[in-house]
C-alpha cells in the first residue's frame, strides 16, 4: 500500500496511539516511524542492521506528537526524524528537561526555502529579492503545503511583515500532492512558479530547480539550513551505549535520502527492498556505520552483518 508523500515537517493527526508500553528486554529497540517516506526507508535499513547484531526493531507508525511523548514516557526509544528547526516546539522541551539525548544530525545537507524552475533562475530570478520585482510574472502567488505547516507560518510570518516586499503577495496553500502538482505542470509548460521546496526529497532528482538565496534566512539560518536528528530517550541511551555509538555512525547525505524518497514513495517500492538494495549497493558505507560497534553479544558487529549480507 502506498504511503501518501509528505513534508517531513508536516505533523500526523493524533489519532493514533502507541502499541502499547515499550517493552524492558535489552535486546528490543523501540523506534518511532511517521508515514515519511524517507524515515521509514531509513528506518527499515536500521532495522535490517540491528537484527544481525541480536537486536530487534519494534517500529510503531505514528505521528508526530505521539513520538515525542513517546520518548518522554518511555514508550518509543529513538527517532531518526527530529527536523529542526521545524520541530523546535516539540523538541525544546524534551531537550531542555532533559528526557531527550541529541545523538547525531543523520541527514547532511538538509535544507527548506522556496525554490523555482531552472529556466526563471536562469533569466536572474535568484534570491527572494527577486521576487517582488517580478511580482505580476507570478501572480503575487507562492505555492506552500498546507495552512499550519512550518513551511506556511514563515511565508505568513514574512508577509505580514512585508519582508522581501511581500506584503501584497499570497500563499496557495493546499497539500504536498497539489503543491507539487503545480510544480510539474509549471515546469512542464515552462511557466513561472515559486514555491517550498526543501531536501532531501524526490523533487531534487526529477525537477530541473533552484534554491532561491535569503540573506534573511527567513527559513533559518544559512538560508534554511536543517538538521535531521537522531534522538533518543536519555535512561536508554545511558544504559545502551553501544546502540548510541552505532546510531552516531548511522548518517546518510541528502542525496542518498532522496534516491530512497523516490524509490519508494514515487516508485512505490517495498521498503524493505529499497533498504536491502542500498546496504547491498554499500559495503564500505555499512562497515563504516559499524565501526567500533558490536552484536549484544560483544562481538564485532561488521562480521555477523556482513554474513547477513
Amino acid at each position: 500500500m502506498r504511503i501518501p508523500l509528505t513534508a517531513a515537517l508536516i505533523p500526523l493527526p493524533l489519532t493514533l496511539g502507541l502499541a502499547g508500553p515499550a517493552q524492558s528486554d535489552d535486546g528490543t529497540v523501540n523506534i518511532g516511524v511517521p508515514a515519511w517516506p524517507g524515515i521509514t526507508v531509513k528506518t527499515e535499513i536500521a532495522s535490517q542492521l540491528l537484527a544481525p547484531m541480536g537486536y530487534t526493531a519494534n517500529t510503531q507508525e505514528v505521528g508526530i506528537q505521539i513520538i515525542y511523548q513517546g520518548l518522554d514516557t518511555g514508550d518509543l526509544d529513538v527517532f531518526l526524524g527530529g527536523w529542526l528547526p521545524a520541530q523546535e516546539p516539540l523538541y525544546t522541551p524534551l531537550d531542555e528537561s532533559g528526557a531527550i539525548t541529541t545523538v547525531v544530525n543523520n541527514v547532511d545537507g538538509a535544507q527548506m526555502t522556496l525554490v523555482v524552475p531552472d529556466y526563471l533562475y536562469e533569466q536572474g530570478i535568484q534570491s527572494f529579492a527577486d521576487l517582488d520585482e517580478n511580482r505580476d510574472l507570478f501572480d503575487g502567488k507562492i505555492h506552500s503545503f498546507g495552512a499550519g505547516s512550518a513551511a506556511s507560518q514563515v511565508l505568513d510570518k514574512a508577509i505580514d511583515s512585508d519582508a522581501w516586499g511581500l506584503g501584497d503577495w499570497q500563499l496557495a496553500d493546499t497539500s504536498v500532492v497539489a503543491m507539487l502538482g503545480a510544480a510539474r505542470n509549471a515546469i512542464e509548460r515552462e511557466e513561472p512558479i515559486v514555491w517550498v521546496g526543501w531536501r532531501p526529497h524526490w523533487m531534487n532528482l526529477e525537477f530541473d530547480m533552484r534554491y532561491l538565496d535569503d540573506p534573511k534566512d527567513l527559513f533559518g539560518e544559512n538560508n534554511g539550513e536543517s538538521q535531521v536528528l537522531t534522538l533518543m530517550r536519555t535512561p536508554y541511551a545511558d544504559g545502551h551505549a553501544n546502540l548510541v555509538g552505532f546510531f552516531k555512525n548511522f548518517t546518510f547525505s541528502a542525496e542518498e535520502q532522496s534516491w530512497m524518497i523516490n524509490e519508494f514513495g514515487q516508485k512505490e517500492r517495498a521498503p524493505d527492498v529499497v533498504a536491502r538494495e542500498w546496504l547491498e549497493d554499500h559495503p564500505e558505507r555499512v562497515q563504516a556505520m559499524l565501526e567500533g560497534v558490536t552484536t549484544r553479544d560483544g562481538d564485532p558487529a561488521w562480521p555477523a552483518v556482513e554474513a547477513s549480507l
